[in-house]
């Protein structure tokens, strides 16, 4: 098999070499996105679960800001910004607008770099089919010239070997984008996790008890 993978390779021409940097750069961007994310999903649960949501749970906001202030997790950011206002006696809506700020400040730092698999994925299509288009035409030139009774063969040769680009950009291309789709789906769902812990903040605002146990 791998001298198969070597043959199709060395077969393909020299498009085949750029599609493989544009693959290797997209999974090299796959592989630090999933780490990347994985670790802002543990640091989320780990600073919401254990500090800042049993401190909201027993309504004391300055310890639910203090463990927000002490982590460097996402989701501490965002909700550090609501209880600020809930400690200056703000309103929900300010609360709110605060804590929308905050995830917008945040959001680029989850989805950087993921947009660029999608382009890769592209860039990879078009490669594989211009590399095919400019086997075809070096094929069809060759043929021009040849021997009338090996046309058909050495254009039947040509043709397969200048195919390998299309075929390696779909490969490269495919996995590519469901890279993408799997970032973005883990992308949202923490961004769920921010909306959701931001509700029960919010929930917690529009009780008549917290103003009083606030101040």
């Amino acid at each position: 098999m791998l001298d198969t993978i070597i043959r199709f390779f060395q077969d393909g021409g020299p498009f085949m070499y750029p599609i493989a940097i544009v693959l290797a750069l997209g999974l090299a961007i796959t592989l630090e996105r999933f780490l990347y994310l994985g670790s802002v999903r543990r640091r989320n649960r780990l600073a919401f679960e254990r500090g800042i949501l049993p401190a909201l749970q027993k309504r004391d906001y300055q310890r639910a800001m203090k463990a927000a202030t002490s982590s460097d997790s996402a989701i501490a950011s965002v909700l550090g910004a609501g209880i600020s206002r809930l400690l200056n006696n703000s309103r929900r809506e300010d609360i709110e607008y605060a804590m929308e700020e905050g995830l917008m400040e945040v959001l680029p730092r989850l989805e950087k770099r993921t947009q660029y698999l999608a382009t890769l994925a592209n860039v990879a299509t078009l490669l594989g089919l211009l590399g095919t288009i400019i086997g075809l035409i070096a094929a069809f030139t060759a043929v021009a010239a040849a021997d009338p009774a090996q046309k058909a063969t050495l254009l039947s040769e040509s043709i397969s070997v200048a195919m390998n680009t299309t075929a390696f950009g779909l490969i490269s291309a495919i996995p590519l984008l469901l890279f993408h789709a799997l970032l973005q789906t883990r992308t949202n769902e923490i961004v769920d996790s921010f909306e959701m812990a931001g509700v029960k903040l919010l929930n917690m605002v529009s009780d008549p008890d917290v103003g009083r146990v606030a101040a």
